[in-house]
């Protein structure tokens, strides 16, 4: 059977009223976001420090970076996106697993498998080129991994169980950074990664700097915890800042997502699931940024506080509603064919995004030739060989997709 072309995709987006179609809007979303993290390899930010005079290289650059702490770029919406989507999935998959007669003994199996998989995919993937396991749990495999069993736990109940989940998670998470004790008078920031640049630049004071980058409570459990693995050399900070337990604000992320999938789910209008979209986004917008503008919980994503979850929760679902107007509401998909193909294949896509961009990039070295990619001079080098390595890696899925080889886990 041939797989189906960009038209057939956007004549079959259609709304879903039965609660157990697949819904092309997530492949689409899912593949924007697998999209963004793809084209990492064309290092926007190498260009922009070849073209320092240009602001529009430079705010492309800045869109392709996380930020040091505070605040949001373009590149800091692919995990919430990734872990919400995961939550939207979730009744959907529940629903189709439950007509195929499958029982609650063979859901929690598969639930169980299914977090374990990605738990050890992620630790295997940060391991790479190492001499010994990475022992680490902060990526976006392994932090949705450690919260999807209760993530699925979630599903089965009510509604407002899961809004009383989602807002006892925040609550939560929120009280355990206010009230763990700062840093003592003359702590030396620098043994934590803090450089005085860094801190003038990114410092918090008041109330908000107990959530101040390695220096709060889920930063000192890290050391705890992370030195109970066998590791190289005894575990101090991330420097990044990133902490296992951000896990726990992360289901929040996913039951958000579950949330959202609830209402696709329902049998109501789909101008009354957009509309409900789009307000749940606006709120969790205002309302994330509201908590970082007076001071209750700066919104900062690698340590994943409540006002983020709000903040990227509320930008997830106006996303989501986008596509979900476009695809499967309005049915003019045909141009999303191409983010439909990374998105139905989204773990091949992380792992070849992950494991073969630099044989893709000296592949094209050796057989095409660095001139050709100097062909716009060597400042756009960068930009033409990621182009390019991007490019392979897209028809690599359209490969895969064509042969209906699909990575599920």
């Amino acid at each position: 059977m041939t797989p189906p072309t960009s038209e057939q995709v956007a004549s079959t987006a259609k709304p879903i009223e039965t609660g157990t179609k697949r819904l092309a809007s997530l492949d689409a979303y899912r593949g924007f976001v697998m999209l963004l993290m793809m084209a990492e390899v064309l290092r926007l930010k190498r260009v922009a420090q070849a073209l320092p005079e240009s602001k529009l290289w430079g705010f492309l650059a800045a869109q392709q970076s996380h930020v040091e702490w505070i605040g949001c770029s373009l590149h800091d919406l692919i995990q919430p996106s990734f872990s919400f989507l995961v939550g939207v999935a979730l009744p959907f998959s529940l629903s189709s697993r439950r007509n195929r007669g499958q029982g609650m003994t063979a859901l929690l199996a598969h639930a169980c498998w299914r977090a374990g998989i990605l738990i050890l995919l992620g630790v295997a993937l940060r391991s790479v080129g190492k001499m010994s396991t990475y022992w680490t749990f902060e990526d976006t495999l392994t932090q949705i991994g450690l919260g999807y069993v209760f993530l699925f736990a979630l599903g089965l109940r009510s509604r407002r169980e899961q809004v009383l989940a989602c807002g006892s998670i925040l609550l939560i998470t929120w009280a355990a950074f206010a009230l763990y004790p700062l840093p003592s008078a003359g702590f030396d920031y620098a043994a934590v990664g803090l450089s005085s640049s860094w801190w003038e630049a990114n410092g918090l004071n008041g109330f908000a700097a107990h959530w101040q980058k390695n220096t709060h409570f889920a930063a000192d459990f890290e050391q705890v915890w992370l030195n109970l693995f066998p590791r190289e050399k005894p575990f101090v900070y991330h420097p990044g800042g990133y902490v296992t337990l951000s896990f726990v604000p992360t289901l929040a992320t996913m039951i958000l997502g579950l949330l959202a999938g609830g209402l696709l789910q329902d049998e109501r209008p789909a101008k009354e699931k957009i509309r409900w979209l789009i307000i749940a986004g606006a709120g969790g917008l205002t309302l994330g940024s509201l908590l970082g503008g007076l001071g209750v919980c700066p919104v900062v994503k690698r340590i994943w506080t409540p006002s983020w979850v709000l903040f990227s929760g509320g930008a997830c679902s106006l996303l989501l509603a986008g596509f979900y107007a476009v695809v499967d509401v309005a049915q003019r998909g045909r141009g999303m064919f191409p983010l439909v193909v990374i998105g139905v294949n989204s773990i091949a896509a992380y792992l070849i995004a992950h494991l073969f961009v630099d044989f893709i990039r000296q592949g094209l070295l050796t057989h095409i030739g660095l001139a050709f990619f100097r062909t716009l001079g060597t400042a756009y080098e960068p930009l033409l060989l990621g182009a390019a390595t991007l490019l392979v890696m897209w028809f690599l899925l359209y490969g895969m997709y064509r042969k209906k080889w699909f990575l599920r886990i």
